[in-house]
């Protein structure tokens, strides 16, 4: 990281600042259509309340962005992020080929970043996340601004997908 001393703000991407109820549709089909889904996630609206969150969360914290999505969506996912005016700061991806559920990853990550830095806060819509992070030890905020989705819930934990 940089050397930025402040504390991280750790938010999630998808249904805690980006509004992905319209690519859903791509996962609730057999088999799942993956390209479909994340070639979508371009035209995600964004969740105001999770993009005024993160604004004000910059405020004090060096904001740090960690989702499931796999690296390959690395500069659509930057693009996105810019055209929302969301904070600049690392950008953390599901890696090639990491099929391991999201509250093993994430939780993971946030271990690397505590390492050298204060989290403040992880903020995540995913509530096995937001229990295995508050069972680490970290400060969460559940995002429940979003509609929920079964289907997004079922490829984060079973899939290791997003």
């Amino acid at each position: 990281m940089t050397g930025d001393s402040r504390p991280l703000a750790v938010f999630d991407l998808d249904n805690t600042l980006a509004d992905t109820a319209h690519r859903q549709h791509f996962l609730e089909r057999r088999p799942r259509d993956w390209d479909a889904f994340f070639g979508a996630a371009p035209d995600d609206p964004p969740l105001v309340e999770g993009v005024a969150m993160c604004r004000s969360a910059a405020e004090e914290c060096q904001v740090v962005y960690l989702t499931g999505r796999p690296e390959r969506c690395r500069r659509d996912t930057l693009e996105w992020l810019a055209a929302q005016g969301l904070p600049e700061g690392p950008l953390h991806m599901r890696r090639h080929r990491d099929r391991r559920p999201a509250r093993v990853t994430k939780v993971e990550a946030l271990r690397r970043l505590a390492a050298g830095r204060e989290v403040r806060m992880l903020v995540d819509d995913d509530g096995l996340v937001c229990d295995a992070a508050e069972a680490a030890g970290f400060p969460v905020v559940r995002a429940h601004w979003a509609t929920p989705s079964g289907a997004l819930e079922e490829a984060q934990e079973r899939e290791g997908r997003t």
